[in-house]
């Protein structure tokens, strides 16, 4: 079957977004590491990132990706657009092989695939969106009970994860802020999905920025897109971009999907046969996720393991 030209578009755009994330994760690290020698590191607090030409390098190639991303779909439907933002993980992985030098262990590479492969399970098999045509209607969705008690458990457990598991173990501290993130994510994508919709009446002549609702979905956005980019830093600057990237992307997309499926109660319209594909890809995804958690330094500790048998020969000498 033959692409249309508005799809060529949007794969086009999809793949420039994913190439330009992907990158900006190992960019934003080179600049976090170069800060971090010169002051006080974002691991621990520190905030001499901001002065480092490099991270604002990395974030100009995260907003062109987003800007991309958000522009496929106004050519692509998401069934094609949302599966290409795994290449990000690609394009990072590769980049930080080479760049950084973080050996990604040949397990690692599996866990990689297990994740690209069940996420895009789930995404070719979620259900599709209903149509919106107001602000206000989206905030009726967002006012009902279901994703009421959503975005609750979402804060509070953020919250949790801010002020008590982050301070208390080290072990747990990279899936600590990778959740933050995706939590806070899953908001902000409800919330642009709306600012979005916003922007498009508008342009259409019907004014939306004259409704409250428009402005509280424009407040969460900032709040939950700083949420993110601090914690996110956190993590580039304490772990394996190689693991970082997948993992992220993996707990975002589950989050945001869940997300979605309760406010749009989109379920209701789906046979056993997707839920069951659906759960599939959620096991494949937890297990590459783990996976990649658990051989997250192997990689490193083989590149490392010639060096270390002559230091210890020439100790026995």
């Amino acid at each position: 079957m033959v692409m249309s030209i508005d799809n060529v578009r949007g794969f086009a755009l999809a793949t420039s977004s994913s190439a330009f994330i992907g990158s900006s994760f190992v960019i934003k690290k080179i600049g976090l590491k170069k800060a971090g020698d010169a002051g006080v590191r974002a691991g621990s607090g520190g905030y001499s990132y901001l002065y480092e030409p490099l991270w604002w390098i990395g974030m100009t190639a995260m907003i062109l990706g987003e800007v991309a991303n958000f522009a496929a779909y106004a050519f692509a439907p998401a069934i094609l657009v949302t599966p290409l933002g795994a290449l990000s993980i690609i394009f990072s992985a590769v980049l930080a092989h080479f760049i950084l030098k973080e050996r990604l262990h040949m397990f690692g590479v599996v866990g990689c695939i297990l994740c690209v492969v069940g996420s895009v399970g789930i995404v070719l098999h979620a259900p599709k969106e209903k149509k919106i045509d107001s602000v206000n209607e989206i905030w009726h969705l967002a006012t009902q009970p279901g994703f009421i008690v959503y975005s609750c458990l979402a804060v509070v457990v953020a919250l949790v994860l801010i002020f008590w598991v982050v301070h208390r173990t080290e072990q747990r501290k990279m899936l600590a802020y990778i959740a933050i993130c995706s939590l806070m994510g899953s908001l902000t994508v409800i919330s642009v999905k709306a600012v979005a919709i916003a922007l498009k009446l508008s342009f259409n002549g019907v004014n939306q920025f004259i409704y409250i609702p428009t402005w509280f979905f424009i407040v969460v956005v900032i709040i939950c897109c700083l949420v993110q980019l601090n914690y996110l830093n956190k993590a580039l600057d304490s772990f394996n971009t190689a693991v970082v990237s997948p993992v992220y992307y993996v707990m975002f997309t589950i989050l945001t999907i869940i997300a979605n499926m309760i406010m749009y109660k989109d379920w209701a319209s789906q046979n056993a046969t997707q839920i069951a594909t659906e759960l599939c890809g959620f096991v494949t995804i937890v297990a590459g996720t783990f996976l990649l958690h658990k051989t997250r330094d192997m990689g490193n500790e083989q590149s490392e393991s010639p060096s270390l048998r002559g230091e210890c020969e020439l100790q026995n000498h």
